[in-house]
């Protein structure tokens, strides 16, 4: 891809008093020459919105941009304000010496590339969901992180919950009984235009679009792929797996699961008359070699709730876990965990008693607490809530998902080795070849 940046000796080993005695400094915020700085890559939606949530620690600073869209940049550079360095490519924000920890909310499609050069650049990464757009490059962005002894964070913020870790609690210690169906769902009415059609066009002279392209293939500019439709273009996104990856890493926290033995995932476009290369219904089962599915629909042509709401004074919930003994209903705030009654054959009476859960005032910005968990492991070198170990198996599970749909089978995994073990022919789609001069 490039001439490799030299690493970096900033994190390397020191005396155990002398980072103590930093981290001592950094937690109190003590002098602008301590604070760590931070280089942001896409700035744009989501790249804005961790600029705020990052702007809210004191014991960093945001030192540089980057964005190949130069209004976005500009518009950026006045949010952070001061002087932050600007660049349209990415290689030269991470050159900086002055930059610290990287924070990627680029289209899936960069993710890999950029986090793999800025930990071999020794760098941190916080790096958005989903971790990959392929299986291959999430396992090379591990490789990256630990070869390098990089703290990389992914942006599944749920694992920064309070109100999720509670739940966590009562499910993996056997409070819900078996718990052998989760399901979640994306739920959006696009009908009937959706991200609607348009022609080629030239690319605005103020975005540079090869640079955005990157390792996929040359194409023609549409005016619905870039800055944010691109999501809906199975080439740089989908929406299994922008969606799917929160709900599914949530379900495997709460299971204590690794990895699903096997996928089966059908959907198309039925209803929605657009662009777009991805289904707008679609709904995948994954099934644990411990004996428990979870469910994940992608709904775009019907928007209407799928959850009961036993408590009509809370949030919606967004995700169900049904155990043996009850099932529990977490949304943003509230958790509630209905007793179960046996049914056929079974005794009526309640299985546990009712329980009800409502999160504190700091679990309501979840991104700004997942930053701070971030900004705390540079110092520590203690893994983040969302390790890429975590994000890459969650990720992981939306990119298969994906496959079963592709390949119109079962898809049978081993989590182990990584590989489709049915059909074969299947691993065909774990990557995929980049585009000269891109290499991971």
């Amino acid at each position: 891809m490039h001439k490799r940046v030299p690493r970096r000796t900033f994190h390397k080993a020191a005396a155990a008093t002398t980072l103590a005695m930093a981290t001592t400094q950094l937690a109190h915020g003590q002098g602008a020459n301590e604070r760590i700085g931070v280089g942001c890559i896409g700035v744009a939606n989501r790249g804005g919105q961790l600029i705020d949530a990052f702007k809210h620690h004191a014991d960093m600073q945001i030192v540089a941009l980057c964005d190949v869209h130069k209004p976005t940049l500009e518009k950026a550079a006045e949010r952070v304000g001061g002087e932050p360095a600007v660049f349209d490519d990415f290689r030269r924000l991470i050159d900086r010496k002055d930059v610290d920890a990287v924070v990627i909310a680029t289209p899936d499609h960069w993710h890999a590339v950029q986090t793999v050069t800025a930990c071999d650049a020794g760098k941190d990464v916080y790096v958005e969901k989903p971790l990959s757009i392929t299986i291959h490059e999430g396992r090379r962005m591990v490789e990256a992180a630990r070869r390098n002894r990089r703290v990389v964070q992914v942006g599944t913020h749920r694992r920064s919950s309070e109100l999720y870790a509670k739940l966590a609690a009562l499910t993996t210690s056997g409070k819900l009984g078996k718990i052998t169906v989760s399901r979640a769902y994306r739920l959006s009415n696009m009908y009937p235009k959706g991200i609607g059609k348009v022609r080629p066009s030239d690319p605005p002279a103020d975005l540079n679009w090869d640079l955005w392209l990157g390792p996929r293939p040359e194409q023609p500019y549409r005016s619905n792929i870039a800055p944010y439709k691109f999501r809906w273009w199975q080439l740089y996104s989908s929406q299994m797996a922008n969606w799917g990856i929160h709900y599914l890493d949530a379900i495997r926290w709460l299971t204590g699961e690794l990895a699903p033995a096997s996928v089966c995932a059908m959907g198309g476009r039925f209803a929605v008359d657009d662009d777009r290369t991805v289904p707008d219904t679609m709904e995948a089962t994954f099934q644990f070699a411990s004996g428990r599915l979870a469910v994940f629909g992608q709904y775009e042509a019907a928007g209407n709730p799928i959850f009961p709401r036993p408590n009509p004074n809370v949030s919606a919930p967004e995700l169900e876990l049904r155990g043996t003994l009850g099932t529990a209903y977490i949304g943003g705030r509230h958790i509630q965990v209905v007793p179960e009654r046996g049914g056929q054959f079974q005794d009526r009476t309640p299985r546990i008693e009712p329980i009800e859960i409502e999160a504190q005032g700091g679990n309501s910005d979840l991104t700004t607490l997942h930053a701070r968990n971030f900004l705390d492991c540079i110092k520590t070198r203690e893994k983040p809530h969302a390790d890429v170990e975590r994000g890459h198996r969650s990720t992981t599970m939306s990119l298969l998902a994906n496959i079963s749909l592709a390949v119109g089978q079962r898809i049978e995994w081993d989590a182990q080795q990584e590989r489709i073990t049915s059909p074969k022919e299947a691993n065909e789609l774990l990557h995929y070849e980049y585009r000269k001069p891109w290499v991971l």
